[in-house]
């Protein structure tokens, strides 16, 4: 049993409340839909932020060129524009726009030549065409299959275990797709996904292949592990079908639009205030301390944390069952991250025109050099020919900086737990300036492809994976993904064996993080479904089995 400290006085809070129906620890994407659908039931909802700005990795700013906005972390928006969480929401009634390049996905080739794929399907299937006749109509027929799976695909992805309505629309889409065919496709590795026939025809060109590929090297799925076909597959479909949209005016749009409903609906929102403690009190989640301040929840705390901070710090060891620890404690972390955004004096000088401007580019001379960077960070090398993602925002959405500039950025990913450097030159030290070594090997990479890019530089920042978590605290060692998304840590296993909901073994305590099923990516599920838990238990209750100690269970969420 915890007790709520009597000489901590609520009414001495600065700026804070004495209670809340729910106290929301978090401001990122998922705690800003699980504190709007809290308030849509009519409960009190007070949002704290541990920054001085709401949004988590999902913000904007103008810190590397006062005329130039960039997005501090994430910046495309598919599963956003996909999810059945954010549609539901209305966020054009709180002034988000989503704006869209001209192409969705680049990928240049050494040899100078461009693999586009875009929004208009006829333009990317007579792209594909063009390199081998017969890809288009291959690229087409996917395409018609994910329109009739996808969004029962989605829908039992999004859910909390078992999606049983969402299960149940993919069961019924099946057969017209192919049935276990396509089952299989999903669950083939992304350098083979594309190799068995489609409807009678294998893909003959590149471009299709890598698209895919580097698609799936969004996260650390290796492309010959499970998983990781699928993913490439979702994203380059989405791309198709919804593209990869940016909010008008920057990231933090998206966020301000969040916020902007919640506020109509009376939430409240403290930012600057950093959380240090769940209170218990027998056994049950009642508050929270902020700067040695109670605030009382009085039916229940969601946390937007990452899994590890969440039971590592705001609980003590006790608080939890021994069992659920040491299963959290295999829990990995995704890649680390380096991030460098650039104000450009003119576009991106590619040494040729892509046929039409994407918004996102790849780098990367081949398949192979995607393998072998794979497992270069596997191995936890830092790699020396980094695969890089590039974003071209105001390709995207022209008012991010003046006409004829570019706002840009490029991301890498680097190991964890650094072992060694493939080139031999870095050990890791990314606060002893390690990180603006690697960025210098990041904008050679883009040298290489777009000569002369280096005179276009007006403003450079450089965040490796100590200013992302010092930015947003769940950015653990720079991972942008809240852990890895290998299908040992997916569904019933995230975060956790046998979990995959957003109850914990503390009775009023939900995690609405990406630690949390479905995992990473801005949809706001994770939130959404920690929001349902907490009203259903407030509904209808939960037994709680802590005799024990060793074991608590809140079932019907």
């Amino acid at each position: 049993m915890v007790t709520v400290p009597e000489k901590l006085d609520p009414h001495e809070a600065s700026g804070l409340p004495r209670e809340a129906d729910a106290v929301v620890i978090g401001t990122g994407p998922n705690g800003l839909v699980a504190a709007n659908r809290l308030a849509d039931a009519g409960w009190e909802v007070l949002l704290l932020e541990e920054q001085t700005e709401i949004g988590g990795s999902v913000r904007s700013d103008r810190d590397v060129h006062p005329d130039f906005v960039h997005d501090t972390f994430s910046a495309f928006y598919p599963m956003a524009a996909a999810s059945p969480v954010m549609a539901g929401l209305g966020l054009a009634e709180h002034g988000l726009r989503w704006r869209h390049a001209p192409a969705v996905l680049g990928h240049p080739w050494p040899d100078g030549s461009w693999s586009i794929l875009h929004r208009d399907l006829d333009v990317t299937a007579g792209l594909l065409d063009a390199e081998s006749a017969g890809d288009g109509a291959a690229w087409r027929t996917l395409v018609r299959d994910w329109r009739r799976v996808g969004p029962g695909l989605l829908d039992a992805l999004l859910s909390p275990m078992p999606p049983v309505r969402g299960a149940l629309r993919t069961a019924l889409a099946l057969p017209r797709v192919g049935g276990l065919d396509f089952v299989r496709r999903l669950l083939t590795p992304a350098r083979h996904v594309l190799d068995a026939p489609v409807r009678g025809h294998r893909f003959a060109g590149r471009s299709a292949p890598m698209l895919v590929q580097g698609n799936a090297c969004h996260s650390d799925i290796g492309l010959d592990a499970a998983g990781s076909g699928f993913l490439g597959l979702l994203l380059s479909l989405l791309a198709q079908t919804v593209g990869f949209p940016v909010p008008e005016g920057g990231a933090g749009r998206l966020s301000a639009a969040l916020h902007s409903r919640l506020a109509a609906r009376g939430g409240r929102t403290v930012t600057g205030a950093r959380v240090d403690r769940v209170v218990l009190d027998r056994g049950r989640a009642v508050g929270v301390v902020v700067d040695d301040t109670v605030v009382r929840a009085r039916r229940a705390v969601v946390a937007d944390v990452g899994a590890e901070q969440l039971f590592g710090r705001l609980l003590r060891p006790e608080d939890v069952p021994s069992e659920f620890l040491a299963r959290l404690s295999a829990f990995r972390m995704d890649p680390a991250t380096v991030k460098v955004d650039f104000a450009l004096d003119r576009p991106v000088p590619w040494a040729s025109a892509p046929p039409y401007a994407p918004g996102t580019v790849h780098i990367a001379d081949s398949p192979t050099e995607l393998g072998i960077t794979g497992a270069q960070i596997a191995a936890g090398l830092i790699p020396d020919r980094p695969f890089l993602l590039v974003g071209q925002m105001t390709t995207s959405d022209p008012g991010r900086s003046p006409g004829g500039t570019e706002s840009l950025w490029a991301y890498s990913h680097v190991p964890q737990r650094v072992t060694g450097d493939a080139a031999g030159q870095l050990t890791g030290d990314w606060d002893g300036g390690d990180s603006d070594r690697f960025a210098e090997r990041m904008q050679a990479r883009l040298e290489s492809y777009a000569p002369g890019f280096s005179a276009t530089v007006l403003a450079r920042r450089v965040l490796g994976p100590p200013d992302l978590q010092r930015r947003n605290a769940n950015l653990v060692g720079g991972a942008v993904g809240g852990g890895s998304a290998s299908l040992d840590q997916q569904l019933v296993f995230r975060p956790t064996t046998g979990n995959g909901r957003a109850s914990t073994p503390v009775q009023g305590l939900f995690l609405g993080s990406a630690s949390a099923h479905p995992g990473g990516s801005v949809h706001g599920a994770c939130g959404m479904n920690a929001a349902r838990a907490a009203l259903w238990q407030a509904r209808f209750g939960g037994r709680r089995e802590l005799s024990n100690g060793k074991r608590s269970r809140v079932p019907g969420n």
